[in-house]
Protein backbone atom coordinates (compact mmCIF):
# COMPACT_ATOMS: atom_id res chain seq x y z
CA UNK A 1 0.00 0.00 0.00
CA UNK A 2 1.83 3.19 -1.26
CA UNK A 3 1.78 6.16 1.48
CA UNK A 4 1.32 10.03 0.67
CA UNK A 5 4.81 10.60 1.66
CA UNK A 6 6.14 8.16 -0.36
CA UNK A 7 4.46 10.23 -3.31
CA UNK A 8 5.86 13.66 -2.16
CA UNK A 9 3.07 14.81 0.04
CA UNK A 10 3.59 17.39 2.55
CA UNK A 11 2.00 20.15 4.81
CA UNK A 12 2.14 22.43 2.65
CA UNK A 13 -0.67 20.10 0.72
CA UNK A 14 -2.48 18.79 3.92
CA UNK A 15 -3.21 22.58 4.75
CA UNK A 16 -5.07 22.94 1.27
CA UNK A 17 -7.11 19.52 1.63
CA UNK A 18 -8.91 20.08 4.52
CA UNK A 19 -11.97 21.31 2.58
CA UNK A 20 -12.13 18.40 0.32
CA UNK A 21 -11.43 15.97 3.27
CA UNK A 22 -14.37 17.26 4.87
CA UNK A 23 -16.39 16.69 1.15
CA UNK A 24 -15.17 13.10 1.04
CA UNK A 25 -12.01 13.50 -1.55
CA UNK A 26 -9.16 11.84 -1.42
CA UNK A 27 -5.70 13.66 -2.33
CA UNK A 28 -3.68 11.71 -5.53
CA UNK A 29 -1.28 12.70 -7.58
CA UNK A 30 -0.95 12.71 -11.14
CA UNK A 31 1.83 10.41 -12.73
CA UNK A 32 0.94 10.03 -16.53
CA UNK A 33 -1.28 12.57 -19.01
CA UNK A 34 -3.22 11.23 -21.51
CA UNK A 35 -5.28 14.17 -23.60
CA UNK A 36 -8.10 14.18 -21.00
CA UNK A 37 -7.75 10.85 -19.49
CA UNK A 38 -5.11 10.51 -16.25
CA UNK A 39 -2.91 8.10 -14.26
CA UNK A 40 -2.74 8.65 -10.68
CA UNK A 41 -1.26 7.34 -7.69
CA UNK A 42 -2.94 7.66 -4.44
CA UNK A 43 -2.73 5.27 -1.08
CA UNK A 44 -5.79 3.31 -3.01
CA UNK A 45 -2.77 2.29 -5.59
CA UNK A 46 -2.34 3.37 -9.20
CA UNK A 47 -6.10 4.41 -10.65
CA UNK A 48 -7.45 5.76 -13.61
CA UNK A 49 -8.86 9.04 -13.72
CA UNK A 50 -11.23 11.69 -15.11
CA UNK A 51 -11.55 15.27 -14.77
CA UNK A 52 -14.76 16.73 -14.31
CA UNK A 53 -16.82 18.96 -16.56
CA UNK A 54 -16.76 21.92 -14.10
CA UNK A 55 -13.06 21.90 -14.13
CA UNK A 56 -12.65 21.84 -18.12
CA UNK A 57 -14.89 24.82 -18.89
CA UNK A 58 -13.68 26.89 -15.84
CA UNK A 59 -10.35 26.14 -17.34
CA UNK A 60 -9.10 29.56 -18.98
CA UNK A 61 -5.81 28.06 -20.56
CA UNK A 62 -3.79 24.91 -20.37
CA UNK A 63 -1.85 25.19 -17.46
CA UNK A 64 -4.98 25.26 -15.34
CA UNK A 65 -5.35 21.59 -16.21
CA UNK A 66 -3.55 18.59 -14.10
CA UNK A 67 -0.07 18.16 -14.58
CA UNK A 68 1.87 15.52 -14.64
CA UNK A 69 2.80 15.77 -10.89
CA UNK A 70 0.18 17.85 -9.73
CA UNK A 71 -1.51 16.55 -6.74
CA UNK A 72 -5.17 16.79 -6.81
CA UNK A 73 -8.57 15.96 -4.90
CA UNK A 74 -11.10 13.69 -6.12
CA UNK A 75 -14.56 11.18 -5.67
CA UNK A 76 -12.87 7.40 -5.14
CA UNK A 77 -14.83 4.76 -6.93
CA UNK A 78 -13.99 1.80 -5.33
CA UNK A 79 -15.71 -0.62 -7.60
CA UNK A 80 -14.38 1.09 -10.87
CA UNK A 81 -10.53 1.91 -9.64
CA UNK A 82 -11.43 4.91 -10.75
CA UNK A 83 -10.98 8.92 -9.56
CA UNK A 84 -13.20 11.94 -11.01
CA UNK A 85 -10.83 14.71 -10.65
CA UNK A 86 -12.81 17.80 -9.18
CA UNK A 87 -9.50 20.00 -7.93
CA UNK A 88 -6.07 20.76 -8.54
CA UNK A 89 -3.69 21.79 -4.89
CA UNK A 90 -1.80 24.83 -5.25
CA UNK A 91 1.53 23.95 -7.10
CA UNK A 92 4.67 24.04 -4.89
CA UNK A 93 7.20 24.22 -7.65
CA UNK A 94 6.79 24.31 -11.38
CA UNK A 95 8.47 23.76 -15.11
CA UNK A 96 7.05 25.75 -18.04
CA UNK A 97 7.85 26.87 -21.19
CA UNK A 98 5.90 29.05 -23.61
CA UNK A 99 3.66 26.44 -25.63
CA UNK A 100 5.18 26.02 -29.06
CA UNK A 101 2.69 27.63 -31.62
CA UNK A 102 1.44 30.89 -32.78
CA UNK A 103 -1.10 31.19 -29.54
CA UNK A 104 0.98 32.30 -26.35
CA UNK A 105 -0.16 29.88 -23.49
CA UNK A 106 1.69 28.74 -21.18
CA UNK A 107 2.36 24.76 -20.90
CA UNK A 108 3.30 23.22 -17.59
CA UNK A 109 5.64 20.24 -18.02
CA UNK A 110 5.77 19.02 -14.66
CA UNK A 111 4.53 20.32 -11.24
CA UNK A 112 5.58 19.99 -7.56
CA UNK A 113 9.74 19.07 -8.63
CA UNK A 114 12.71 19.59 -6.44
CA UNK A 115 15.65 19.08 -8.64
CA UNK A 116 15.43 19.31 -12.20
CA UNK A 117 18.13 17.18 -13.54
CA UNK A 118 18.36 19.01 -17.47
CA UNK A 119 20.25 16.35 -19.20
CA UNK A 120 22.66 17.02 -22.44
CA UNK A 121 25.02 15.14 -24.31
CA UNK A 122 28.65 16.01 -24.37
CA UNK A 123 29.48 14.28 -27.91
CA UNK A 124 26.99 16.76 -29.53
CA UNK A 125 23.95 18.66 -27.91
CA UNK A 126 26.26 20.30 -25.16
CA UNK A 127 24.91 24.10 -25.42
CA UNK A 128 25.59 27.19 -22.43
CA UNK A 129 23.02 29.35 -24.44
CA UNK A 130 20.36 26.40 -24.24
CA UNK A 131 21.52 25.51 -20.21
CA UNK A 132 20.66 29.59 -20.09
CA UNK A 133 16.80 28.71 -20.81
CA UNK A 134 16.10 25.52 -19.34
CA UNK A 135 18.04 27.35 -15.80
CA UNK A 136 15.97 30.53 -16.03
CA UNK A 137 12.74 28.54 -16.07
CA UNK A 138 13.76 26.36 -13.23
CA UNK A 139 14.63 29.57 -11.31
CA UNK A 140 11.47 31.46 -11.80
CA UNK A 141 9.69 27.79 -10.91
CA UNK A 142 12.08 27.78 -7.54
CA UNK A 143 13.23 24.19 -8.61
CA UNK A 144 16.81 23.58 -7.71
CA UNK A 145 18.17 22.73 -11.28
CA UNK A 146 21.55 20.19 -11.74
CA UNK A 147 23.20 19.53 -14.87
CA UNK A 148 23.90 16.15 -16.13
CA UNK A 149 26.29 15.67 -18.75
CA UNK A 150 25.88 12.57 -20.27
CA UNK A 151 27.92 10.19 -22.63
CA UNK A 152 31.19 11.32 -21.43
CA UNK A 153 32.33 8.07 -23.05
CA UNK A 154 32.19 9.54 -26.64
CA UNK A 155 34.62 12.55 -25.80
CA UNK A 156 38.13 12.66 -24.48
CA UNK A 157 37.99 15.71 -22.99
CA UNK A 158 34.98 14.96 -20.57
CA UNK A 159 36.69 16.98 -17.94
CA UNK A 160 37.23 20.49 -19.64
CA UNK A 161 33.49 20.44 -20.19
CA UNK A 162 32.53 19.42 -16.90
CA UNK A 163 34.49 22.10 -15.73
CA UNK A 164 33.75 24.53 -18.13
CA UNK A 165 30.84 24.63 -17.05
CA UNK A 166 30.84 24.78 -13.62
CA UNK A 167 32.81 27.88 -14.10
CA UNK A 168 29.84 29.07 -16.55
CA UNK A 169 27.32 28.15 -13.77
CA UNK A 170 28.94 28.73 -10.27
CA UNK A 171 25.66 28.55 -8.48
CA UNK A 172 24.39 25.38 -10.30
CA UNK A 173 26.32 21.39 -9.48
CA UNK A 174 27.18 19.92 -12.80
CA UNK A 175 27.89 16.25 -13.12
CA UNK A 176 29.46 14.03 -16.05
CA UNK A 177 28.32 11.07 -16.45
CA UNK A 178 28.20 7.95 -19.18
CA UNK A 179 24.48 5.97 -18.56
CA UNK A 180 25.92 3.21 -21.02
CA UNK A 181 28.90 2.51 -19.15
CA UNK A 182 27.31 3.40 -15.60
CA UNK A 183 29.94 5.35 -14.56
CA UNK A 184 29.61 8.69 -12.24
CA UNK A 185 26.16 7.88 -11.74
CA UNK A 186 26.89 7.35 -7.52
CA UNK A 187 27.74 10.68 -7.34
CA UNK A 188 23.99 11.62 -8.41
CA UNK A 189 22.18 9.26 -5.25
CA UNK A 190 22.25 12.18 -3.10
CA UNK A 191 18.88 13.44 -4.76
CA UNK A 192 17.23 10.36 -4.49
CA UNK A 193 15.69 10.30 -1.43
CA UNK A 194 11.77 9.32 -0.34
CA UNK A 195 9.46 11.89 -1.35
CA UNK A 196 12.03 13.92 -3.37
CA UNK A 197 10.97 14.29 -6.36
CA UNK A 198 13.15 15.06 -9.69
CA UNK A 199 12.17 15.90 -13.14
CA UNK A 200 14.54 15.28 -16.56
CA UNK A 201 14.02 17.57 -19.02
CA UNK A 202 16.76 18.14 -22.13
CA UNK A 203 16.71 17.41 -26.11
CA UNK A 204 15.72 14.20 -27.78
CA UNK A 205 19.00 12.09 -28.19
CA UNK A 206 20.42 13.12 -24.46
CA UNK A 207 19.82 10.34 -23.06
CA UNK A 208 16.91 11.08 -20.44
CA UNK A 209 15.35 8.00 -20.67
CA UNK A 210 18.76 5.82 -20.67
CA UNK A 211 19.47 7.79 -17.79
CA UNK A 212 16.34 6.86 -15.76
CA UNK A 213 16.84 3.43 -16.17
CA UNK A 214 20.23 3.34 -15.13
CA UNK A 215 19.23 4.72 -11.64
CA UNK A 216 16.33 2.84 -11.53
CA UNK A 217 18.38 -0.13 -12.10
CA UNK A 218 16.34 -1.81 -14.09
CA UNK A 219 14.48 -0.78 -17.97
CA UNK A 220 11.29 1.50 -16.46
CA UNK A 221 11.34 3.47 -19.85
CA UNK A 222 11.76 2.87 -23.73
CA UNK A 223 15.10 3.71 -25.23
CA UNK A 224 16.49 4.64 -29.13
CA UNK A 225 19.69 4.52 -31.03
CA UNK A 226 20.56 7.84 -31.82
CA UNK A 227 21.20 8.15 -35.55
CA UNK A 228 25.09 8.02 -36.67
CA UNK A 229 23.96 10.65 -39.54
CA UNK A 230 23.58 13.65 -37.40
CA UNK A 231 23.77 12.24 -33.71
CA UNK A 232 19.83 13.03 -33.59
CA UNK A 233 17.85 11.29 -31.31
CA UNK A 234 13.81 9.84 -31.90
CA UNK A 235 11.23 10.69 -29.50
CA UNK A 236 11.26 7.29 -27.24
CA UNK A 237 9.20 9.65 -24.70
CA UNK A 238 5.96 10.73 -25.71
CA UNK A 239 4.20 11.57 -22.72
CA UNK A 240 5.29 12.96 -19.38
CA UNK A 241 5.30 10.08 -16.94
CA UNK A 242 6.14 9.61 -12.64
CA UNK A 243 7.92 6.68 -11.91
CA UNK A 244 8.45 5.11 -8.42
CA UNK A 245 11.91 4.09 -7.68
CA UNK A 246 13.04 0.55 -5.79
CA UNK A 247 15.33 3.37 -3.21
CA UNK A 248 12.84 5.53 -2.97
CA UNK A 249 11.82 9.04 -4.60
CA UNK A 250 10.15 9.67 -7.61
CA UNK A 251 11.54 10.67 -11.29
CA UNK A 252 9.75 12.17 -14.09
CA UNK A 253 10.57 11.56 -17.29
CA UNK A 254 10.24 14.37 -20.24
CA UNK A 255 9.70 14.66 -23.95
CA UNK A 256 12.48 15.56 -25.86
CA UNK A 257 12.15 19.44 -26.61
CA UNK A 258 13.79 21.20 -29.76
CA UNK A 259 12.31 24.67 -28.73
CA UNK A 260 12.51 25.76 -25.24
CA UNK A 261 10.76 29.32 -25.27
CA UNK A 262 10.53 31.33 -21.78
CA UNK A 263 7.38 32.04 -20.13
CA UNK A 264 7.18 35.02 -17.91
CA UNK A 265 10.74 34.20 -16.49
CA UNK A 266 12.15 37.49 -15.81
CA UNK A 267 12.88 36.37 -12.32
CA UNK A 268 14.63 33.27 -13.22
CA UNK A 269 16.60 34.90 -16.49
CA UNK A 270 17.66 37.88 -13.57
CA UNK A 271 18.97 34.93 -11.49
CA UNK A 272 20.95 32.97 -14.21
CA UNK A 273 22.22 36.46 -15.79
CA UNK A 274 23.03 37.41 -11.68
CA UNK A 275 26.76 38.95 -12.37
CA UNK A 276 25.03 41.42 -14.82
CA UNK A 277 21.89 42.54 -12.95
CA UNK A 278 24.47 43.71 -10.69
CA UNK A 279 25.78 45.81 -12.83
CA UNK A 280 22.19 46.51 -13.73
CA UNK A 281 21.76 48.54 -10.57
CA UNK A 282 24.45 51.27 -11.44
CA UNK A 283 22.73 52.65 -14.71
CA UNK A 284 21.78 55.93 -14.74
CA UNK A 285 18.09 55.07 -15.70
CA UNK A 286 15.85 52.39 -13.65
CA UNK A 287 14.23 51.55 -16.94
CA UNK A 288 17.98 50.63 -19.10
CA UNK A 289 17.94 48.65 -21.76
CA UNK A 290 21.62 48.18 -21.93
CA UNK A 291 21.65 48.93 -25.44
CA UNK A 292 22.20 52.42 -26.69
CA UNK A 293 21.33 54.96 -22.88
CA UNK A 294 24.64 57.33 -21.65
CA UNK A 295 26.14 55.77 -18.40
CA UNK A 296 24.82 52.50 -18.39
CA UNK A 297 27.01 50.38 -16.12
CA UNK A 298 26.17 47.39 -18.05
CA UNK A 299 27.48 48.45 -21.31
CA UNK A 300 30.70 49.83 -19.75
CA UNK A 301 31.00 46.31 -18.44
CA UNK A 302 30.97 44.83 -21.21
CA UNK A 303 33.90 47.02 -23.03
CA UNK A 304 36.16 46.56 -19.96
CA UNK A 305 35.65 43.31 -20.13
CA UNK A 306 33.97 42.11 -16.83
CA UNK A 307 31.00 40.84 -19.19
CA UNK A 308 31.52 38.45 -22.02
CA UNK A 309 29.98 39.64 -25.33
CA UNK A 310 28.77 35.86 -25.47
CA UNK A 311 26.50 36.30 -21.81
CA UNK A 312 25.50 39.85 -22.93
CA UNK A 313 24.05 38.90 -25.91
CA UNK A 314 21.95 35.89 -24.72
CA UNK A 315 20.78 38.32 -22.01
CA UNK A 316 19.75 40.75 -24.51
CA UNK A 317 18.31 38.14 -26.13
CA UNK A 318 15.90 36.62 -23.46
CA UNK A 319 15.19 39.66 -22.34
CA UNK A 320 13.25 40.73 -25.64
CA UNK A 321 11.98 37.59 -25.97
CA UNK A 322 10.57 38.06 -22.69
CA UNK A 323 8.95 41.70 -23.80
CA UNK A 324 7.71 40.51 -27.27
CA UNK A 325 5.46 37.59 -25.00
CA UNK A 326 4.08 39.98 -22.31
CA UNK A 327 3.33 42.17 -25.23
CA UNK A 328 1.75 39.06 -26.89
CA UNK A 329 0.06 37.77 -24.20
CA UNK A 330 -1.67 41.47 -23.24
CA UNK A 331 -2.96 41.67 -26.84
CA UNK A 332 -4.06 37.94 -27.08
CA UNK A 333 -6.32 38.56 -23.61
CA UNK A 334 -7.86 41.97 -25.22
CA UNK A 335 -8.55 39.65 -27.99
CA UNK A 336 -10.31 37.21 -26.07
CA UNK A 337 -12.07 39.77 -24.12
CA UNK A 338 -13.25 41.96 -26.84
CA UNK A 339 -14.73 38.71 -28.02
CA UNK A 340 -16.18 37.54 -25.08
CA UNK A 341 -18.07 41.06 -25.20
CA UNK A 342 -19.54 40.88 -28.56
CA UNK A 343 -20.96 37.54 -27.55
CA UNK A 344 -22.25 39.09 -24.89
CA UNK A 345 -24.11 41.35 -26.60
CA UNK A 346 -25.33 39.64 -29.53
CA UNK A 347 -27.13 37.68 -27.15
CA UNK A 348 -28.46 41.03 -25.25
CA UNK A 349 -29.63 41.88 -28.77
CA UNK A 350 -31.09 38.49 -29.70
CA UNK A 351 -33.18 38.26 -26.48
CA UNK A 352 -34.50 42.41 -26.27
CA UNK A 353 -35.62 41.67 -29.77
CA UNK A 354 -37.24 37.90 -28.98
CA UNK A 355 -39.01 39.71 -26.14
CA UNK A 356 -39.74 42.93 -28.06
CA UNK A 357 -42.00 40.41 -30.44
CA UNK A 358 -43.66 38.70 -27.93
CA UNK A 359 -45.15 41.74 -27.04
CA UNK A 360 -47.42 42.02 -29.92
Amino acid sequence: MLQLNQLGWSNFFEEQFTSFKDRGMIPARISAEHKERYMVYSEAGELKAEVTGKLIYGADNPSQFPKTGDWVAGIYFEDEKKLIIHDILERRTFFSRSAAGKKSDEQIIAANIDFLFIVQSMDADLSERRLERYLSSAFNGRIKPVIILNKSDLVNDHQEKIIKFRNAFPDVEVFGVSCLQKTGLSDLNKFIKPGITIACAGSSGVGKSTLINAIAGKNIQKTAEVRSTDSKGRHTTTVREMFLLPQGGILIDTPGMREFGLWNASDGVSKVFDEIELFAENCRFNDCTHTIEVDCAVIAALNSGAISRERYNSYLKLLRELRYLEQKTDLNAMLEEKRKWKIIHKEQKRFLKDNTSNKY
